[in-house]
């Protein structure tokens, strides 16, 4: 017998790629220890146990980007989202975590809907989550107090909220990069990269 497929919306679509990039975020944020890990709680998804941050400026933070960034992705706007993590003390930045998000346009200008079972894209963002959780095991140790901080990659015509400012590209000067596992519920594809500064014993 074959997979039974499940109808995809542009709408549906966005909902799950804006979720996954929430739980990415905090996972992120817990696995680099940029939050002590007991301002983190357990919650299920995805058939895992994954960390959530409960601080309520960072939570607040995370679900106000993570509505707008749906929005972006229902109207075919969002062409990459990036976690910057960055030294707190010198502001360097040391690690992005680039998501590109290719959009399929007739789902956008023509409402065409796509198939693909739930359990095929759970099984896609199920490795992602886990790549992500194995990331210490390649990541150079984080030495300094860090914070982060979410930047959006959008088209030239898109709206953009008055609480959101114009950004450089807080780019790695020649960085080492990790290709991570993709998503694609058929009306979004998300290519995950790392990119992070390495420096060279001497």
């Amino acid at each position: 017998m074959g997979t039974a497929r499940d109808v995809i919306t542009l709408k549906g679509s966005a909902a799950i790629v804006s979720e996954f990039l929430c739980y990415a975020v905090n996972s992120i944020l817990f696995q680099r220890g940029i939050y002590p890990s007991e301002e983190f709680s357990r919650v299920k998804k995805y058939g895992m146990t994954l960390l959530i941050c409960q601080q309520e400026n960072v939570k607040a933070f995370i679900e106000t980007i993570t509505a707008q960034l749906s929005n972006w992705l229902e109207a075919g706007n969002l062409e990459r989202a990036v976690l910057v993590i960055a030294s707190i003390s010198t502001k360097e930045v040391l690690e992005r975590w680039n998501f590109t998000i290719e959009t399929d346009t007739d789902a956008v200008h023509k409402g065409v809907t796509k198939e693909k079972s739930d359990k095929e894209i759970m099984t896609d963002i199920q490795a992602i989550m886990r790549q992500i959780a194995s990331s210490v095991t390649f990541l150079p140790n984080l030495e300094e107090a860090c914070t982060f901080d979410l930047l959006a990659y959008t088209s030239v015509d898109s709206k953009v909220p008055p609480t959101w400012g114009d950004s450089d590209a807080r780019l790695i000067h020649n960085p080492q990069i990790v290709k991570l596992r993709s998503i694609d519920t058929k009306v979004h594809q998300v290519e995950a990269l790392v990119a992070y500064k390495f420096n060279e014993e001497v």
